[in-house]
């Protein structure tokens, strides 16, 4: 089948696995808009694909209040846009049994950024994506995390899992139109990436490399990608639970949806 869509807007573009699929994209003839808040980083992409392969936009989208303006100036600036993925993302750990160590505002800002930006950019891109003639997509860089978590990064957990929820009823809704929107998922394992950064996670100073290697992953990631896969699960422990409990409560939640479709007919 192949990657059909010619002009991708990335965002969370500045490292790890936003930064490689960007380049991934590129190499397969794919021109993207890389998005972040570090502007040297975007600077550092562009200058080294060159501005007929790759553009950028600085924006910080935990600024939610900011989105609909920086929605409408990418369409704006780039008409032809067909796909848009949302990678961003951050992780930090919290230990609610001594609540007195536990900052709220990080808390807020982790499920903002993980979540609540993810649902702003959805509602600002989709009226630009489902006016295209050609089918366009959005993708969204879930996690594993999602289905099985992990209790030291509870609030990371929780905030992917709602994304997961999130991306299943949207594609549910984008069947019916209008337009012709693909909602792509992918549900990466653990990679070697700042999001495990010990600079924000000191527990992790020590650890050593975490995960999956990030070569690894984007090869698994991108034959899903190339090959019109909705929801494109890497890893063994992740597979594992996609395959067995998930995929029955996916078949519970698609018999629910269309005895659901069929109530509104009535």
């Amino acid at each position: 089948m192949g990657f059909t869509y010619k002009k991708v807007l990335v965002v969370g573009a500045t490292s790890g696995i936003g930064w490689a699929l960007s380049e991934r994209l590129i190499s397969n003839g794919v021109k993207v808009i890389v998005v972040g808040r570090r502007k040297e980083k975007l600077d550092e992409f562009v200058k080294k694909h060159g501005n007929e392969k790759a553009s950028s936009f600085v924006f910080d989208i935990s600024k939610l209040d900011g989105i609909p303006r920086f929605a409408a100036d990418v369409a704006k600036a780039h008409p032809d846009l067909d796909s848009v993925l949302l990678n961003s993302g951050i992780q930090r750990s919290f230990n609610f049994a001594d609540p007195s160590s536990v900052d709220l505002n990080v808390i807020n800002e982790e499920f903002t950024t993980n979540y609540l930006s993810f649902v702003h950019l959805t509602n600002a891109f989709l009226p630009h994506l489902q006016k295209q003639q050609n089918e366009t997509s959005i993708i969204f860089t879930t996690s594993g995390l999602a289905l099985v978590p992990m209790s030291r990064c509870l609030n990371y957990c929780a905030s992917k899992a709602a994304l997961h929820h999130f991306v299943l009823c949207l594609r549910d809704q984008m069947r019916r139109g209008p337009g012709n929107v693909k909602i792509i998922e992918l549900i990466p394992p653990a990679v070697q990436t700042e999001l495990h950064d010990a600079k924000h996670q000191p527990e992790l100073k020590d650890a050593g490399p975490i995960g999956m290697p990030l070569d690894e992953y984007i090869d698994e990631t991108w034959k899903g990608m190339d090959n019109g896969d909705v929801q494109i699960v890497v890893g063994e422990v992740v597979k594992k639970a996609a395959d067995s409990w998930e995929k029955e409560r996916q078949e519970n939640f698609s018999q629910l949806a269309k005895m659901m479709a069929g109530q509104e007919k009535d």
